[in-house]
């Protein structure tokens, strides 16, 4: 589990994150979203030991990491892909990593056939692509088989067998127990692996919670259902806390009640559906609407929106 508790960090009179409190449980994947230059990549740093915080702190099982005498056993991050020596193989990579924390050789193998790597495992890292490199970033993570792992936009460069790879491989490792915690400006990917959301935007915490919670908050869940018979349905489904609106002659959006339950005075009134859906806005969409005041650059088109 990661606990970040009124964590603050000042470069001078600047402000890059501001009491910024949060949890990242275990068993899910949790996506780290915020528009450029929210403090993200701050945050990371100061969780991995590469910043000291100002004030509060942030720690990985209730320890900070530089306090963990073995942090690669516990903690898996890629904050940079490419920040691998060129002239090293991928394997020799692994290897020094490993033999640095006493992990036996055969790890190194096993995690370069797990991201991918094996045939390549010995080409010099410098003649990677980027994916390549990704895949290697990974593997280094995961060298010490850690219950946290901390990834900084790992989707980079990945091709769309990559993608689905990866997907795969995070939402396993989230089954297992462990705690994924990953940035990413891909919010169609995001919605398909991350159960829980972490929102931040000119350093402060903007919401936290599941995915659903964090689209709730900006539009709720709607039922859309399309019926000969909209005025006849709209005055069976009609109830306090029920809204009910008409778009067209015969579709109506209801919130405050769900598909089956539409469905089912639809039934009992032997009204005719031609369409029963659910609908919310996207992630994406969702995304835009909490950022949208605390984004750094704004063209004048995205102003006047």
């Amino acid at each position: 589990m990661i606990v970040s508790q009124n964590l603050t960090k000042q470069y001078g009179d600047k402000t890059v994150v501001s009491d910024l409190s949060f949890t990242v449980r275990p068993g899910v994947v949790t996506g780290f979203l915020g528009p450029n230059g929210a403090g993200k990549s701050t945050t990371m740093r100061m969780l991995v030991g590469l910043d000291s915080p100002t004030h509060g702190h942030i720690t990985i099982g209730g320890r900070r990491y530089q306090d963990i005498p073995d942090p690669v056993r516990h903690l898996g991050v890629m904050l940079d892909a490419r920040a691998v020596n060129p002239g090293v193989t991928a394997l020799n990579h692994l290897l020094i990593v490993g033999q640095t924390h006493g992990i036996a050789t055969a790890r190194a193998h096993e995690v370069l056939d797990m991201v991918g790597l094996g045939a390549v495992a010995d080409k010099r890292a410098g003649g990677f692509s980027l994916g390549m490199s990704q895949r290697l970033g990974i593997a280094t993570a995961l060298i010490g088989d850690p219950g946290v792992l901390v990834l900084d936009e790992p989707v980079n460069g990945l091709d769309p067998d990559g993608v689905l790879w990866l997907r795969q491989l995070l939402v396993r490792l989230a089954a297992e127990g462990r705690t994924v915690f990953l940035s990413s400006h891909l919010m169609s990917e995001l919605s398909l692996i991350a159960e829980d959301l972490v929102v931040i935007g000119q350093g402060r915490l903007l919401i936290a919670g599941t995915v659903d919670e964090v689209i709730e908050s900006v539009a709720p869940q709607m039922t859309r259902v399309v019926t000969p018979e909209a005025a006849r349905l709209a005055d069976a489904i009609q109830a306090p806390g029920i809204g009910v609106r008409r778009s067209d002659e015969g579709t109506l959006f209801v919130t405050g009640r769900t598909t089956r339950e539409v469905g089912i005075i639809a039934a009992a009134q032997s009204i005719t559906l031609y369409e029963l859906v659910t609908e919310r806005a996207s992630l994406e969409e969702a995304f835009m609407h909490i950022t949208r005041n605390a984004v750094e650059y704004t063209s004048h088109e995205e102003a006047t929106v």
